[in-house]
């Protein structure tokens, strides 16, 4: 999409030059609205965790938010042998959740990260899903980058053990009164080249819901998460595990509201409960004229 900046020349006063610029409007109904982003600390039990799912919900829409996002393994968090083997259990209810909440509350959800297992293989997609008010699914994202990593405090991570890797970029969703929104998954956070993708379709919310480890995330999360939110000139919004869900597996918490010029507006702490903060389009247009860093770019 493209908007006119007007400057006029000194060479005639009744001559001026029409400049056209690559820079994504904001969605012209787009209005200030609330947004939740959930911290869960969530077990190997299913019914239970949706049961924790819903009581935050509730008190994200009490509080007046119309856009909520749940965090990665937001219905299970346990050994991938047990996620494996209830996969399709998961995944069937966990759509069916996302879509009652929707249409119960009338917000918009993000269910952000579920296993749906691939057809012909031993192994699932890790995946995203967003709901709008009427219980219809708007955009669907499978994680692109797995986190296979040996981390400091001992612990060794493979996902690729159990998920495949989606191959294409998110889409960006373009709702008329909460914006474009753009979703990633967790370890995506350390890639900025999908978020430049996203950017380019034009971009005002990224969602990015997480299970961060405890060791990375007391150092990378909230700077990476900055990060993507200034160098986007967007808003940024992270729902988050938190606490202990089984063996030696910790998060981080401190699921988060960053606005474009990289503030954090709120922050859930350590404990279960909900980051909620306005996302004003008028924000984001103050910003991208105080930094119109995505005019500038030159290797696109």
């Amino acid at each position: 999409m493209l908007y006119l900046t007007i400057k006029f020349t000194t060479i005639s006063r009744y001559i001026f030059i029409i400049y056209l610029l690559p820079y994504p409007l904001v969605t012209k109904s787009m209005k200030p609205y609330l947004a939740a982003a959930i911290q869960m600390t969530s077990v190997p039990n299913l019914q239970k965790n949706l049961a924790q799912a819903e009581e935050l919900i509730d008190l994200a829409v009490r509080q007046g938010a119309e856009l909520v996002g749940l965090p990665e393994n937001f219905p299970f968090l346990g050994e991938e042998a047990d996620k494996l083997a209830q996969a399709k259990t998961i995944a069937d209810e966990s759509e069916l959740f996302l879509k009652k909440m929707a249409q119960r509350y009338q917000v918009t959800i993000l269910g952000g990260g579920f296993p749906v297992p691939v057809e012909q293989t031993n192994k699932v997609y890790n995946t995203a899903l967003l709901i709008d008010s009427n219980g219809q699914e708007i955009s669907r994202y499978c994680k692109a980058h797995l986190f296979d990593v040996n981390v400091p405090d001992g612990n060794t991570y493979a996902e690729s053990n159990t998920v495949m890797a989606g191959k294409e970029i998110p889409q960006v969703c373009d709702s008329p009164h909460l914006g474009k929104i753009g979703i990633s998954v967790c370890y995506d956070v350390r890639f900025p080249e999908l978020y430049r993708q996203m950017s380019s379709q034009g971009l005002d919310v990224i969602f990015v819901p997480a299970a961060f480890t405890a060791f990375t995330g007391k150092d990378h999360w909230q700077i990476l998460l900055q990060a993507r939110a200034i160098e986007n000139t967007c808003y940024v919004i992270a729902p988050a595990q938190t606490g202990t869900h089984y063996a030696r597996r910790q998060t981080h918490g401190h699921a988060m509201i960053i606005d474009p010029w990289g503030v954090i507006l709120a922050d859930a702490g350590d404990k279960p409960g909900i980051a909620i903060a306005e996302i004003d389009p008028s924000r984001l247009e103050q910003v991208r004229r105080q930094m119109p860093s995505l005019e500038h770019r030159v290797f696109g």
